[in-house]
């Protein structure tokens, strides 16, 4: 009889362990893929790449046990070979190679140049040929970016008390409502694709007291624009017992302060490879919605046609405003007016042709929609009245109000937008590993 006791130790290293002083001179074992093989006559550099980057290694004419012209691009190997410091090579080392096994060969050879630091391919290209164009450097440098600003919302949120949640996304209802859903039939029932995790971040709230989740949304809108997609990741997260829904923009403001300097510790190669200047987060300005649409109108020039929302043009120019008079690339645009957000979003007091909510603007871009949240069963169904809304069409959901909510708001921030504008992007598909939109569904 066997047993497993656990992981198995292997006697490959990482990059990483190479890398360190105390490896120099010692002979290792590494796996990886033949990136790239660069003929230098009697010497060949064969590059491979690693979760953690590339590692060069020194391929020489009768000192190693292979024939170089059976070495094929893409071919997944294990390779043997001395330690040997060599500042030009990336991480400061290179490997002296002597034995090179083959663990698998690619059946053809690349449809793109993966090696190379750019592609010079269309995005169109880039997004047919997903499987293969993610190998690339520079590609591979944007996810493990995104990566770390997860890694940021789990952790920070973890230290302020969260608990992190997985809500369903076969819904019978949308939380945001509207014609924007995906329809589906659910055992001859009637669901959707979730838009939101809305509702049931709110009905954790009264479980919880804070919570969070970071998993991907449904919109059914028939954008082709750069700033759109069908499917995407929303980090989001609900918090109970607020005294405003400043407290969400607080909350949302030190998420990004942690990040930031998480990025800088850790993905300090991705940030080089990519050429990203972080942004600096000592304070976030914040702006009402009707504000905002006076101060850009007055300086550029350009007349409010719709008083009720914020054009993508107007977006910029909030954006533009604020970096030029305050040299902040985020503003919290505040008070949108009711008409234009969800039935749960909290009128404000003083004034309910508007709400407590906000958006955060980053270079001109919307990434996040929060606010504070009714929490009154009798203020709920009033305005839910107002609205020719059905009671009986959402009764799980104010179920949760009919016995009590603390006062709560939330947000949910596009993870690919943020990546998005963090890598000065122009299209938002660059910043999603498989992107969902009006024409692909593959691969």
């Amino acid at each position: 009889m066997e047993f497993l006791t656990g992981v198995k130790e292997k006697d490959t290293v990482g990059i990483r362990q190479i890398a360190d002083d105390s490896y120099e001179g010692k002979t290792v074992k590494i796996n990886g893929a033949v990136h790239n093989i660069r003929h230098m006559g009697d010497v060949a550099f064969v590059i491979l790449r690693k979760a953690e980057g590339l590692v060069q290694c020194v391929y020489e004419e009768g000192k190693t046990q292979f024939p170089l012209k059976d070495l094929k691009e893409e071919a997944a190997v294990e390779i043997t070979g001395l330690v040997r410091k060599e500042e030009r090579a990336p991480w400061g080392v290179e490997v002296r190679l002597e034995k090179i096994r083959i663990l698998s060969e690619p059946a053809q050879s690349l449809p793109l140049a993966v090696h190379k630091w750019k592609m010079n391919t269309s995005l169109e290209t880039k997004l047919a040929l997903r499987p293969v164009s993610l190998r690339n450097v520079r590609e591979r440098a944007k996810f493990k970016l995104q990566e770390g600003i997860v890694r940021g919302f789990r952790e920070f949120l973890y230290e302020q008390g969260f608990t992190e949640i997985r809500t369903p996304k076969i819904v019978s209802r949308g939380a945001e409502g509207g014609a924007n859903v995906f329809k589906l039939n659910y055992f001859n029932k009637k669901a959707e694709l979730g838009q939101s995790p809305q509702f049931y971040k709110q009905t954790m709230v009264g479980v919880y007291d804070r919570v969070f989740e970071a998993a991907p949304v449904f919109r059914a809108e028939k954008h082709n624009t750069t700033r759109h997609l069908n499917e995407y990741i929303s980090l989001d997260f609900e918090m109970g017992y607020i005294d405003s829904f400043e407290d969400v923009m607080a909350m949302e403001t030190g998420f990004l302060q942690y990040t930031m300097e998480l990025l800088k510790r850790d993905y300090t190669k991705e940030l080089e490879i990519l050429a990203v200047d972080l942004p600096v987060l000592h304070q976030i300005p914040q702006v009402r919605f009707d504000k905002a649409k006076e101060l850009v109108a007055e300086k550029y020039n350009r007349k409010i046609r719709n008083p009720f929302d914020l054009e993508p043009e107007e977006e910029i120019l909030i954006g533009r405003y604020f970096k030029e008079e305050y040299d902040s690339d985020f503003v919290f645009v505040t008070h949108y007016p009711s008409k234009k957000r969800p039935f749960y979003a909290m009128d404000d007091p003083q004034d309910s042709r508007f709400t407590l909510s906000f958006d955060l603007l980053y270079k001109g871009l919307e990434i996040t929609t929060g606010g504070q949240r009714i929490h009154e069963y009798q203020m709920i169904l009033d305005k839910m009245a107002k609205r020719n809304m059905d009671p009986e069409d959402i009764q799980d959901y104010l179920m949760i109000f009919k016995y009590g909510m603390p006062p709560h708001g939330g947000l949910g921030i596009g993870l690919e937008r943020l990546t998005m504008k963090l890598l000065d992007e122009q299209n938002v598909r660059e910043t999603a590993l498989f992107p969902r939109d009006v024409s692909r569904l593959n691969p």
